[in-house]
């Protein structure tokens, strides 16, 4: 079986039950001196995405302005814009997402253009645990043993859970493995899940609700679900994934997505998202971390691993990525996924 076998289908429903899932934000008093936006994005930024829009709702260029929103999988969301789904500013997991629309004429070709080369949040790849870490997980070797379930989104709908089987696939590699050595690796992984969620978000609301031992994650998701009160650790394995999220405007968009952009770019900007478990940009200079509530270390939020990956260093760029992993047919973790039949 595909994983990408439902797309179609999915952007189909998604546009169809767009009214539906659009819900007012009030990131800002309504009022007429403001503009009304469309936000759409993967789920897991959405609390990042609502503290930065109150503040930029108590700025003078951003007063008044009011918000619709869509969130759901990565994926599913770019190809609901690309079908039709009304956005003035979309927040995805991977840049991939954002190019698509700029293949269909809905971005700008240069969006990507500024130091912060299109990206507006940045996290890791982190392993999430019971409370207490009860099956002693230290790092990813863990996940492939006998006895451990493995919650992670699917990369068909999901860019949450591209960035959560790179870096099992880069660890390897960064082990002195070869290709074949990281993709035998990533099969015990496989036989080792036990969900393969929508979303990020989807994964994680799975693992509360008990499934598996250890969730593949976004460390800003498990601060987060700590900050809302969930029992669970989680661990930063000593080499892991850089987490990069695009942000872009449409074509179309009223200007005020422009500016909300721009702020988000700012150190008042980054700081919400920081307040909300993602770390700083290194292109915004003067943001305060600070003390995380819900982070291991609240006031040390966020150690630097001893090998940190990136998509561009250690593994090509997302062109070279989505074709070696991600083709419908040949795909490394498109034909992985089918032979665990967990597709």
């Amino acid at each position: 079986m595909k994983i990408f076998s439902r797309r179609k289908v999915a952007t189909a429903i998604a546009v169809a039950l767009s009214a539906a899932v659009l819900s007012a934000c009030g990131g800002g008093a309504s009022g007429s001196d403001g503009a009304q936006l469309s936000l759409v994005g993967f789920a897991v930024p959405k609390a990042g995405n609502n503290a930065a829009q109150k503040a930029f709702a108590a700025t003078d260029e951003g007063k008044g302005t009011t918000w619709k929103e869509s969130y759901g999988a990565s994926g599913d969301q770019s190809r609901a814009v690309a079908g039709g789904l009304k956005a003035d500013y979309v927040h995805f997991s991977v840049t991939p997402d954002v190019t698509r629309l700029v293949d269909a004429g809905l971005v700008a070709k240069d969006w990507n253009a500024g130091p912060n080369k299109g990206i507006v949040t940045d996290s890791v790849v982190v392993l999430v645990t019971r409370k207490g870490n009860p099956k002693n997980i230290t790092g990813w070797d863990d996940l492939v043993k006998p006895g451990i379930g493995v919650v992670t989104p699917n990369p068909g709908s999901s860019g949450a859970a591209r960035w959560n089987i790179l870096a099992a696939y880069q660890h390897a590699i960064g082990e002195g493995g070869s290709e074949q050595d990281a993709s035998d690796f990533l099969a015990k992984l496989f036989k080792n899940v036990k969900a393969l969620p929508g979303s990020g978000r989807d994964a994680t609301t799975a693992f509360q609700g008990g499934t598996g031992d250890v969730l593949i994650s976004y460390e800003n998701e498990a601060i987060l679900a700590r900050q809302n009160g969930e029992e669970i650790d989680y661990v930063v394995p000593a080499d892991t994934l850089k987490i990069e999220n695009p942000a872009a405007v449409t074509t179309k968009a009223d200007p005020q997505a422009k500016a909300f952009l721009d702020f988000v770019l700012t150190k008042a900007g980054q700081q919400q998202y920081v307040s909300k478990g993602f770390r700083p940009l290194e292109s915004v200079e003067g943001v305060e971390v600070g003390t995380v509530k819900g982070a291991n270390d609240e006031s040390d939020p966020f150690p630097t691993p001893e090998k940190l990956f990136t998509i561009d260093g250690d593994l090509g760029g997302w062109e070279a990525i989505n074709k070696k992993f991600f083709d419908e047919n040949d795909g490394i973790i498109t034909k992985l996924l089918a032979e665990s039949g967990k597709s």
